[in-house]
């Protein structure tokens, strides 16, 4: 399956887990994990379906290698990630080590999607796109 689709289908499933984490939070009145929340929304959701757009609307960048260790890095260290965030809001500092690794590992990926967007991401895809479906439209 192409990295582009991946990443949407795998932000859809953060969303969900956003929006369940926040009932739970509202049934419980317990806001204690708010700040897991915002990034399960923000880093999982939005973030990573914004990879899955550029992705599909450049295959040629997500094709790349740059695009491949992106993937395995983010979805390997975001939930890792959220996992020791979430012990310390509650006041468990037992999984501290996950915070002073997975940020890191989390930021080396966009790193690498920043790379592979100013080397692969290229006007010409965008217009082939556009063309490809106008093409379609008129026939």
């Amino acid at each position: 399956m192409k990295i582009g689709i991946l990443f949407l289908k795998i932000a859809t499933l953060y969303f969900l887990v956003g929006i369940v984490l926040e009932l739970v939070m509202e049934i419980i009145q317990d806001h204690s994990l708010a700040g897991a929340h915002a990034h399960i929304n923000l880093v999982g959701w939005a973030s990573m379906g914004l990879f899955g757009v550029v992705y599909v609307l450049f295959p040629k960048a997500g094709e790349t290698l740059l695009a491949k260790l992106h993937f395995w890095l983010f979805n390997i260290s975001l939930p890792l990630f959220m996992l020791g965030l979430a012990f310390v809001l509650v006041g468990n500092e037992s999984l501290m080590i996950l915070l002073q690794i997975f940020p890191i590992i989390l930021v080396i990926s966009v790193i690498l999607f920043f790379v592979n967007v100013f080397l692969n991401v290229k006007e010409e895809g965008l217009n082939q796109i556009f063309n490809k479906y106008q093409d379609a439209s008129m026939q």
